[in-house]
């Protein structure tokens, strides 16, 4: 266990604490919310950060890790469509990008392969978590927020499909990692 994936470990422990300060529906609990989703988003960039400055890049930390940011992403989205900020036809579509890939890169694991996040993922995941923090943060119907959700679904839709026209060139040039 290194520093990146303890860091990558401390992101999978705050996401029920996320959840907990949400479900309190307060300006208090929003705060908290808020405060734990950045910081659990800041020890994604911290680990990424530390694993390649430090050649501590792990075949863990390359599952982990975007294991750690789909937890946090699908837990923030359950909540928000829980507590009526976002529809629940959004959290859909993200939370079915998510578990689709994650599940390829689960059964490329077991054939030896492991795939780790492309620069259009980590572009995703960026802006996921941009959009997220303003949805815990400001309640109630605003336009501009409104079109960054919009945004956000249209990344995450784009990135899996440009995740699967990879795997698929990948697969083609004879690497069978989906078996």
């Amino acid at each position: 266990m290194n520093l990146p994936n303890a860091l990558t470990v401390l992101r999978i422990l705050l996401v029920p604490v996320m959840v907990l300060a949400l479900a309190q529906e307060t300006g208090t609990g929003d705060v908290i919310a808020a405060f734990v989703f950045w910081l659990a988003s800041v020890t994604d960039w911290l680990d990424g950060w530390l694993a390649r400055r430090s050649d501590l890049i792990t075949n863990f930390g390359k599952l982990a890790d975007p294991i750690a940011d789909k937890l946090l992403v699908i837990a923030a989205l359950v909540m928000l469509v829980g507590v009526d900020r976002v529809a629940a036809w959004v959290a859909v579509v993200i939370i079915g990008r998510e578990l689709a890939v994650t599940l390829t890169r689960a059964v490329a694991a077991q054939h030896g392969e492991v795939i780790a996040a492309a620069w259009l993922g980590k572009v995703k995941t960026s802006f996921q978590i941009l959009v997220i923090l303003l949805l815990i943060l400001i309640s109630g119907g605003h336009a501009w927020l409104d079109v960054l959700v919009y945004a956000m679904v249209g990344i995450t839709i784009w990135s899996g499909v440009d995740y699967f026209l990879g795997l698929r060139r990948t697969m083609a040039a004879g690497r069978h990692p989906a078996g």
